[in-house]
This record gives C-alpha cells, sequence and structure tokens, in this order.
C-alpha cells in the first residue's frame, strides 16, 4: 500500500511538474487565419508608408502602376488570329510575343522600351529593331487597346477586337511557353 501511495505522490508530481514547465514554456502555432491576419496588416502597413504624405512631394511615374501582362487575340488578315502577350516590365522595357493561327506555331518576339503619354492615355512601344511603334490607348487598370498607325482607333467589323487584357484581371486564358 505504502508502494502504490509513493507512486501516486510521484505521479501527481510529475503531473505538476509537466504542467507548470508547459504553462512557463507555451509551445503554440498560429492557425491559417492569424497568418492571413499578420499579413494583410503588413500589407496595409507598407501601403500607408507608400501614401504617406511626403510621397506627394515627387510626382509619380504612372507608367509604373501600369506594369503587368496582357493577353489577347487579335484580329489578321490572312490567319484566324494572332495570340499575342505582352509584358511591360521594370526601367521601361517590354516583351510583345505574337503567335499566328495557323500551322506554324512558330512564336515571334519583340523586345523594346515603352512610355507613357499621361495626355492621351497612351503607352507607345519602340522595338529595339527598326520596327515601327505601336501604341495602346489605356482603357482602364486592365484593358489596353490596340491602336492603328496614326494613332486613332481601328475601324470596321473587328475593332472592337484589338484588345489586350491584364493577366491578373482574365480568369482563363492561354500562356504562351517561353
Amino acid at each position: 500500500m505504502q508502494t502504490l501511495k509513493k507512486q501516486l505522490k510521484q505521479n501527481i508530481a510529475l503531473i505538476f511538474f509537466s504542467t507548470l514547465l508547459l504553462a512557463l514554456h507555451p509551445a503554440m502555432a498560429e492557425s491559417d487565419m492569424q497568418i492571413q491576419e499578420r499579413v494583410l496588416k503588413a500589407r496595409e502597413m507598407a501601403n500607408q508608408q507608400k501614401t504617406d504624405q511626403a510621397a506627394h512631394i515627387n510626382p509619380v511615374d504612372k507608367s509604373l502602376e501600369f506594369r503587368g501582362v496582357f493577353y489577347g487575340f487579335l484580329p489578321c488578315n490572312d490567319c484566324n488570329g494572332i495570340k499575342t502577350t505582352l509584358s511591360l516590365k521594370q526601367k521601361n522595357n517590354y516583351l510583345l510575343v505574337t503567335q499566328p493561327a495557323r500551322e506554324s506555331s512558330r512564336e515571334y518576339y519583340e523586345k523594346g522600351k515603352y512610355s507613357w503619354n499621361d495626355e492621351n492615355h497612351t503607352v507607345v512601344l519602340t522595338p529595339r529593331k527598326g520596327s515601327t511603334t505601336r501604341q495602346y490607348h489605356i482603357e482602364d487598370e486592365g484593358t489596353l487597346v490596340q491602336l492603328g498607325s496614326g494613332g486613332a482607333r481601328m475601324t470596321g467589323d473587328e475593332a472592337d477586337r484589338y484588345i489586350l487584357r491584364r493577366s491578373d484581371t482574365v480568369k482563363s486564358r492561354e500562356v504562351h511557353i517561353h
């Protein structure tokens, strides 16, 4: 009986010290919700720093807001269409990838610089190699409309098909593999 009491006292002491140890050093993992809330707060803090009053002293370069990847399927006179991907990158660089819908699945690449015209709400692409410039009218944050050679909107039956949409605004799209 004394052996049983001694064992019981040892077990109670062990449980007491284990509980005390756990209370002093809790091992808790964050839930997904807590992690998401922490990330959201960090983003809000970063955005607040961007919108600080000091930021209004220097003019903002609008082209920085418009970076991204734009997709579209543009009309073509001698094929079923042209799959187009336009990537507006940092330092005003761009990459334009086109692929006519024909038997040949060859992709054509064009690199160059782009400039932002705030008055006309246009983006002008100037290629590195001697091709002519291309212009796109900015409809909204996620839509570019290709303009003709003179800077005017396309006319005709397919005028409304000269549209590229930003990748984060389009849910379903075919992607060029590079």
